[in-house]
């Protein structure tokens, strides 16, 4: 296999874990989960949102979070803005890059940002300019890339065309999501293949949900591809609001074992990465969604003493 050499991952389990949520997650409980995250190595932590809180409440402190973390040099720290109006207040709380998030399904696209593919474009283009004068990144993300709740199948080639389109827009980065986590390795590779004739393979990152557990297969499918951006949620926190059924992105932990088991570097302590996601599974009251981290909790159990 040719494999990348290093992997740059992109945690989103602060904002895509946790926006999933049924209760509201305490502010405090957020900013210390990406404190904690901060401190593994990680390079990228995804912490936020503005978006409607009538939409997304579980991210209506999303200003509050971006305010109270402590920054780490060398850690970026990115969120999600679906407009001009999210874009403003991000930079009002000190965002230094952002996201905006399409769809290649036009009936997701109305689903999840309450628009058509067309005016989001619109929607994108106004951020991107925005951020350009303000010396911010601008990253993109395209949702159901390798499938739709709504419509099923979706072509590579639509997929090419979304994301060739941001690109064009002025995104630096496209995140290509299977966000009902159906897609298999033939059809991950075929899609990337069909993107990378719009985009540069290095300008490309994936965000794989685990609904079939197919994300890791994917994950290392199109890294032969010469992905090398990976995005991951830690104890596999996660799903889509407008996706029923869909489940978490791929656990952050599980991603590095496998990487670590390549011989691939990522710059992050598992060790620490775990106790992260141990932090937010017991302040949720329910087990990691890392095997991972359940296998290491075991091991812990079974080599304590008996009294």
């Amino acid at each position: 296999m040719r494999l990348p050499k290093r992997i740059k991952m992109v945690e989103v389990g602060p904002r895509d874990g946790l926006q999933h949520e049924a209760t509201i997650v305490p502010t405090e409980v957020k900013i210390k989960l990406i404190n904690q995250l901060s401190e593994t190595g990680l390079a990228a932590i995804e912490g936020a949102s503005f978006v409607s809180p009538t939409w997304i409440p579980q991210m209506a402190d999303s200003s509050e979070v971006m305010k109270g973390i402590k920054r780490r040099s060398g850690v970026s720290y990115p969120v999600l803005v679906p407009n001009l109006q999210g874009f403003k207040a991000a930079l009002a709380a000190g965002a230094e890059e952002v996201a905006v998030f399409g769809s290649a399904s036009e009936s997701f696209s109305r689903k999840n940002i309450n628009c058509s593919i067309a005016v989001s474009f619109d929607r994108f283009g106004e951020v991107c300019e925005a951020a350009k004068k303000q010396g911010l990144r601008v990253r993109g993300y395209v949702s159901c890339a390798l499938g739709c709740p709504y419509e099923g199948n979706v072509e590579p080639q639509t997929v090419a065309w979304v994301a060739g389109r941001m690109m064009e827009l002025g995104c630096y980065e496209i995140s290509l999501g299977d966000t009902i986590g159906v897609g298999t390795p033939g059809k991950a590779q075929a899609m990337i293949d069909a993107v990378a004739e719009k985009v540069q393979i290095e300008r490309l990152a994936v965000h794989f949900h685990d609904t079939y557990g197919q994300a890791l297969a994917n994950i290392l499918a199109v890294m032969e591809r010469g992905i090398a951006v990976i995005d991951s949620s830690v104890a596999g926190l996660g799903g889509c609001p407008f996706a029923p059924g869909a489940s978490g992105n791929v656990a952050s932990e599980d991603l590095l074992y496998m990487l670590k088991g390549l011989g691939i570097e990522a710059g992050v302590d598992l060790q620490a990465l775990v106790a992260a996601g141990r932090y937010i599974s017991d302040i949720l009251n329910r087990p990691s969604g890392s095997r991972v981290a359940n296998a290491l909790a075991g091991q812990r159990e079974k080599s304590t003493p008996c009294v």
